[in-house]
């Protein structure tokens, strides 16, 4: 099994960036598609980002498109959240997850099977 380490959330102004990072453990990182996703209060949680076991294949929700950017490096089991141009309403903690061995990356919460415990992100206006 997997275990995973978000990093990197802060205060930032509007107009900012932060990085956040996920260090996974084990020996399967490279494996697992891995996504990130947030929730800010009151809300549903909400998908941010996605990428293939190989890094190839990225995905955005719509809100982020343009400002994130998801990457991975497998040598290092990590994978990154780059967020520029951030606005308030990216207030949220924001948590990493992992997929199954082997499969697909996907954009929906309910197929990852391994959360880190999130990483808040304050955005002030």
């Amino acid at each position: 099994q997997v275990q995973l380490v978000e990093s990197g959330g802060g205060l930032v102004q509007a107009g900012g960036s932060l990085r956040l990072s996920c260090v996974a453990s084990g020996r399967t990182f490279s494996s697992r598609a891995m996504g990130w996703f947030r929730q800010a209060p009151g809300k549903e949680r909400e998908f941010v980002a996605a990428i293939s076991r190989s890094g190839d294949n990225t995905y955005y929700g719509d809100s982020v498109k343009g400002r994130f950017t998801i990457s991975r490096d497998n040598a290092k089991s990590t994978v990154y959240l780059q967020m520029n141009s951030l606005k308030p309403e990216d207030t949220a903690v924001y948590s990493c997850a992992a997929r199954g061995p082997m499969l697909a990356a996907s954009i929906r919460a309910a197929d990852y099977n391994t959360w880190g415990q999130g990483t808040q992100v304050t955005v002030s206006s």
